[in-house]
Order: C-alpha cells, then structure tokens, then sequence
C-alpha cells in the first residue's frame, strides 16, 4: 500500500500565497496609478484634453483587456509544469505564447485605427475627436509590445518569481509621469501634444516594460535553468490551440465581467450628471481596494497549479480554498471600512453636497458588492489553477448578463427605481456569480482529489 503524504497546514498555504501575491499588490497598485497620472496631468491642460484620455482609455482598455485574459492562460500552465519538474515545456510554452501575442497584436492593432470614425458615430463631441484619435493611434504602436510583455510576464508569475513584475511596474510607473512631463507639456524641446503626448509616453512605458522584462528572464539566476532565450522555436499549432483553449474562456469571462461595469455606467449617464460622478467616485475606490484581491487572485492561480503540476491535488485543492479565504476575508475588511467611513472616504473626491449624499450611500452598497467581488476573483483564481475556465465563462456569462444587468436595466430605467438600484444590479450580478464559481471549484477539486486516490489506489 503506498504512504500518502501529509497534508500541508493551512497558515503554509496562506504564507504560499501571500508570497506569491504581495509583489502583485505592488504591480497592481502601480498599473492603476498611471492611470490616475493620466487623468490627473491632463486635467490640467483642460476639460478636452481629459475627456480625449478618458475616451481614449476606455476604447483602448477593450483591447487591452481583451489580450490580457487570453495571456492569462500563460500562468497556470507554466506553474503546472514547474510543479512537475517539466522545465523544457516552460520554455515551449513561453515561445508559443510570444508567437500567440505577436499573431492577436497583428489581428488586433489595425482595428485601433478605426477609433475616429467609431468615436464620430457615437456621438463623441467633435472637440475630442482628433485628440483621443491621435491618442489611440499612439497606444497602438505599443499595443504589440504590451500584447508580447503580458506573454512574458504570467511567464515569470507561473514560475513564481513576481517580485521581477513588481519592480518593471515600479520603473514604468516613473517613466510615464517623466514622459507624460515631456511630451505632455513640450519639454525638453518637444512639442506640447497634449493627450496625443500622453499616448506617446504610454506608448513608450509598453515597450520599456518589454525591454526589462526580456532582460530579466534572460540574465536572472531564477530563470536560467528554463533556457527561455536558449533556441528559436517555430509555432507549434498544438501548444496554440492549449492556450487558446483555456485563454479564450477566460478572456470571455473577463469581458462578461467589464461589459457589465461598462453597461451600468452607461445606464448612468441616462440619470443624469450627479448619478454619474457619485457612481464614478463609488467605482474608482472599490476598483482601488479591488487590487488587492486581484493580486492574490493571480496569485492562487499559480499556486494551486504548482502543486496540482507536482501531483499534490489534495494540497491544491486546499490551497485553492486558502486563496478563496484569503480574497473573501480582505474584501469584509474593506466593508467593514467602508460601513464607518464612507461619507468620509467619499469626502476626499467631491466637494458636492449632492454628490457627496448619493456617492456616501453608493459606497454603503460597495460593501456588498466587495464581499461578493472577494469572493468570486478567489474562485476564478482557485479554478484556473485547476486550468477550468471554460464552464466558469458560461456561468460568468450568466450572472453578469442573466441577472446583473436585467436587474440594473429594470430597477434603474424602466422602474425608475434610482441610482441606487443600478448598483442592486453590480451586486446581483456578482453575488450570483461568487456562488456559482464556489460551487463549480468544489466540484472541480472533489473530482480531482477523487481521481487522484483511485490513480493511486490502481
């Protein structure tokens, strides 16, 4: 009879985990800061500039989302094969996944410059037409570098090293308020560009993070036992269609999620400006403290696949619920926050008495929604390591389009319910969406452990 190994304690998966995701805290927190410069340092050139970023951001945020999730499949199949000591796939599966951006950059970027046209046909004042045309146009020339960095980087996130994406974040973020400086502003003997100059400078942090990250995994001590730069490899159609089976799932799912949040904005702006700059306050500090689960969400992911890859499924499976704990127990905190401080926490972005009311009662309901948020990123991350997304698009899919939106479309335009109820529509949504995900990883984990005593027991 084979000797099983003991289980590892529970505080050994959390201190895994939070390893793995703290450096991702940092990378994230970086990311959404240059947004904010953004914003904030085309502010000061005046309300076209602003509105040119702020259209421009969301066009582009389509495609860079859309890149992202189908990248994120690079992650838990790097960790499974560590976990099995199989370091040559690693590298088959860090080639492929370049030649993968390069092909949806390819695919992907042309369509970027349709952005004028599209912006006229919506109805997009044509003041900011020509800035945020000529500041998609200039995030497109980085796109394909971003599209080949993410490649690279949930490379090095499924080897666990993510202190290196940490770092290249930190230096990005530094190079976009210096460019943005420049080429913003006209120093330096540049011409002042504007939010045309503010896509320049973004431009030039996506091939910057490329550049250090290519530097890190070829010169690293962590990574040259994987041989990543060792030979050039042709596409290997098999290994494509792995990522893109389990890539396009999560891209889906991802999507669902941002179309939601992008329909109730725009159900929004059906109520009226005060509507809108309360939700947009609300909004910006969940998306804020969001980043802290999300990091441990990618985080989960790796590690479950690391010990899933290594044959240690009931440790896997047990890390995955750590991860879920972990993601749902910081959210609370942050609602517990938020139930005390909330007309405080809304004080520091408006002045407006209005506005101030309805945000302090939006961010009342963001500690539901956070709760629910905590824990359906915590599933999803649980359940990619375990390489399931595409079960978990459909229920995505479900909750944000099947519940979420009908409820914020019936109670905020068709019953006039109020703004309020648009965010009953956010919470539906994600409620239905964490029970759904937690009910789907403990089938999916129960099955695996199962399938892996029988294996044994064979």
């Amino acid at each position: 009879m084979m000797m099983t190994r003991p289980l590892l304690p529970i505080r050994q998966h959390a201190a895994g985990i939070l390893r793995l995701g703290l450096p991702l805290v940092g990378n994230n927190v970086a990311l959404a800061a240059m947004g904010t410069v953004d914003t904030v340092m085309a502010g000061q050139l005046g309300s076209v500039s602003l509105a040119a970023v702020a259209v421009g951001v969301a066009f582009y945020n389509l495609f860079l989302f859309s890149g992202m999730g189908v990248m994120m499949a690079v992650a838990p199949l790097v960790a499974h094969a560590r976990g099995g000591h199989r370091h040559g796939e690693v590298a088959q599966y860090a080639r492929q996944a370049v030649w993968l951006a390069l092909a949806m950059a390819l695919l992907l970027a042309p369509l970027m410059f349709l952005v004028g046209p599209l912006l006229r046909l919506l109805g997009t004042a044509p003041a900011v037409v020509p800035q945020a045309t000529g500041f998609v146009w200039a995030l497109a020339a980085g796109y394909p570098a971003m599209l080949v960095y993410l490649s690279l980087r949930y490379v090095s996130e499924g080897l666990g090293q993510t202190r290196p994406i940490f770092l290249t974040a930190a230096c990005g973020l530094v190079m976009n308020i210096s460019g943005n400086w420049i080429f913003m502003y006209g120093k330096f003997g540049m011409p002042a560009l504007g939010a045309v100059g503010c896509g320049v400078a973004s431009a030039l942090v996506m091939w910057t993070l490329l550049l250090a990250m290519v530097f890190n995994l070829r010169f690293a001590n962590a990574f040259r036992r994987y041989a990543l730069f060792a030979q050039f490899a042709w596409p290997d159609l098999a290994r494509l269609r792995e990522l893109l089976r389990l890539g396009l799932p999560i891209c889906g799912g991802l999507m669902s999620e941002a179309g939601l949040f992008i329909a109730c904005a725009f159900i929004m702006g059906t109520l009226g400006a005060i509507e809108v700059g309360a939700h947009q306050v609300a909004l910006n500090y969940a998306s804020l403290t969001f980043m802290v689960p999300l990091a441990l969400h990618s985080a989960t992911t790796v590690y479950v696949g690391y010990l899933l890859g290594g044959g240690r499924v009931a440790d896997g499976r047990r890390g995955g619920y750590t991860g879920i704990a972990l993601c749902t127990g910081l959210m609370a905190f942050s609602a517990g926050i938020l139930l005390f401080a909330n007309e405080a926490i809304a004080a520091l972005y408006t002045r407006d008495p209005q506005v101030l009311s309805l945000a302090s009662k939006l961010l009342l309901l963001a500690g539901l929604f956070q709760i629910s948020d905590g824990l359906q990123v915590g599933a999803a991350g649980a359940l990619r390591g375990f390489k399931d997304a595409r079960v978990p698009m459909w229920l995505n899919l479900f909750s944000y389009w099947g519940v979420g939106f009908p409820l914020a479309f019936g109670l905020g335009v068709v019953l006039h319910a109020g703004p309020e109820y648009v965010w009953v529509g956010l919470i539906g949504g994600l409620t239905v969406c964490a029970a759904l995900l937690s009910w789907r990883y403990a089938q999916v984990s129960r099955r695996a452990v199962a399938a892996a005593q029988r294996e044994r027991s064979a």
